[in-house]
């Protein structure tokens, strides 16, 4: 269930960004595909519409997508995408088949460089002025 909720989400936050963040809209200039997110046995699975600098997500699989990641299940998913060193969790993931790409891999490694512009801004501490 939490990683049904987090790809929806990430697909709220790419939607909001494409539309408000002009460094995301760079980084989908000129794509124009469909990227897919599921587990392995195919009980989740939601899809990513690139197009004309936005981003559109939907639930179930998509026939043809341009590159698919592929995880052994809702945990392990879920503990792929919040692990504290996110690219380090792939690369074993990887290694190990818990994770299986479909499709182009240098795709793969740009999805990775949008999910940057998704973590939340952190606020710069308030001063507090001396009475």
């Amino acid at each position: 269930m939490k990683f049904r909720f987090l790809l929806w989400m990430m697909g709220r936050l790419m939607a909001k960004a494409s539309r408000v963040d002009p460094a995301f809209q760079q980084q989908l200039a000129g794509k124009d595909l469909v990227f897919q997110l599921h587990t392995l046995d195919g009980r989740i699975a939601r899809h990513y519409i690139v197009k004309d600098q936005r981003v559109v997500s939907k639930s179930g699989p998509y026939t043809e997508p341009a590159f698919a990641l592929g995880f052994k299940d809702g945990a392990y998913g879920f503990a792929t995408f919040t692990a504290k060193n996110k690219q380090l969790a792939f690369m074993q993931g990887i290694q190990n088949k818990d994770i299986q790409i479909q499709g182009n891999p240098a795709l793969v490694i740009w999805f990775q460089g949008l999910t940057k512009f998704l973590a939340p801004k952190k606020k710069k501490p308030v001063e507090k002025k001396a009475a």
